[in-house]
């Protein structure tokens, strides 16, 4: 990224600091927390910070104007010593929902490929065309189906927290990542200080992942059909039940197929309902009890949109909810292939051509590389 660019970027992110400061969550015991940052263009990666209130916090936006802030799920005793010395207390449980993890058909549609060896820009593609080269950098600008995904899987989430392990509604928080999905906050609850394994085995429960077929009534020899699941039963045997039989007219029918298919078939039939059923989270994010997240209100470099709570999942819109930065005009040279939306107008797409956009827009094509200042 040249020099003109970043410093339009950070004119804007600071722009953004100074007016919605307001917005920043500050997180509870703010002083037993780690925090971190970035600055553009920088592969170095500040962290180990202490900090006490939000006077401090603002601080830090304002003097280094950040490309990424980021706050650790984790209380530590000496947050600001290397890792080995901060005596760790116990940490919060957070998964990470992300579009790009969803296998979605629309994905090729909105993705651009940037090839590193011209710089030349087109649609999702194995080689470039110019060049032929296959060393070529991704930049998806996700849609709403893409949106739309990542809100189921944080609802069959919820509804897993919620029935089977117990978490009040209250102390699940949602929140728009900035960029491709979404972050699900637990607070206060009974998994504050487990370790990585129990986190891990967690993890498998919520994925539906290494389900055996004993467990929802097959057996290998003389398996007894009045163990199979009923509709009514909690957690994973009446969700397995409403995927499999779908409606109790069928269960009796699908239960002799399943008896007269066998064990393995059973297994197979399994694996499939998994991947319909298990939440599509990413495991190493809730397994890590030491990493430090986007800071709740910061903006995402990789879009220009904030990190944003959502207060009802349903109704929101990230192009519209998430989308702070102003209406300033400036000019920019645009390579973007793809259309996309921002506050309800719709932009490009763009042939290497000068075009002058809103800030917030010209800002979401600078961080997706597919812009730059005219």
């Amino acid at each position: 990224m040249n020099e003109t660019d970043i410093k339009f970027l950070e004119d804007s992110f600071k722009k953004y600091y100074f007016n919605h400061f307001n917005l920043i969550s500050t997180p509870q015991r703010t002083s037993e927390r780690e925090f971190g940052y970035q600055k553009f263009n920088s592969g170095f990666f500040n962290r180990h910070i202490s900090l006490r209130d939000d006077k401090e916090l603002h601080l830090l936006f304002m003097q280094n104007i950040p490309s990424d802030v980021y706050c650790s799920n984790a209380y530590y005793a000496f947050p600001n010593s290397p890792m080995n010395e901060k005596d760790w207390k116990e940490a919060d449980l957070i998964f990470d929902i992300d579009a790009k993890d969803l296998n979605l058909s629309c994905r090729n549609n909105h993705t651009a490929s940037i090839c590193n060896e011209c710089n030349e820009i087109s649609k999702d593609i194995v080689k470039c065309v110019k060049c032929n080269s296959t060393k070529l950098e991704k930049k998806s600008l996700p849609c709403k189906f893409c949106i739309n995904a990542s809100k189921i899987e944080v609802n069959k989430l919820s509804n897993v927290l919620i029935d089977d392990l117990g978490i009040n509604k209250e102390n699940i928080h949602v929140y728009f990542s900035g960029n491709e999905g979404f972050h699900v906050y637990v607070y206060n609850s009974q998994f504050q200080k487990m370790g990585s394994k129990e986190r891990s085995e967690l993890v498998d429960y919520i994925m539906f992942r290494g389900a055996i077929p004993e467990t929802f009534g097959m057996k290998r020899f003389k398996p007894n059909r009045s163990s199979f699941p009923d509709f009514n039963q909690k957690g994973w045997n009446g969700r397995f039940s409403k995927q499999v039989f779908g409606s109790k007219s069928k269960r009796s029918k699908i239960i002799s197929e399943l008896l007269d298919n066998g064990y393995s078939s059973f297994q197979k039939t399994l694996d499939n309902v998994s991947d319909q059923i298990g939440v599509k989270i990413d495991p190493n994010v809730t397994m890590d009890i030491h990493r430090i997240f986007r800071l709740p209100g910061s903006i995402n470099s990789k879009s220009g949109l904030t990190k944003t709570l959502c207060t009802d999942l349903t109704k929101f819109d990230p192009y519209t909810d998430a989308c702070f930065l102003n209406d300033e005009s400036i000019e920019v040279l645009a390579n973007c292939p793809i259309e996309f939306k921002l506050k309800n107008k719709k932009f490009g797409p763009y042939n290497n051509e000068k075009i002058s956009l809103p800030t917030y827009a010209a800002v979401y094509l600078i961080c997706k590389k597919l812009a730059t200042i005219a």
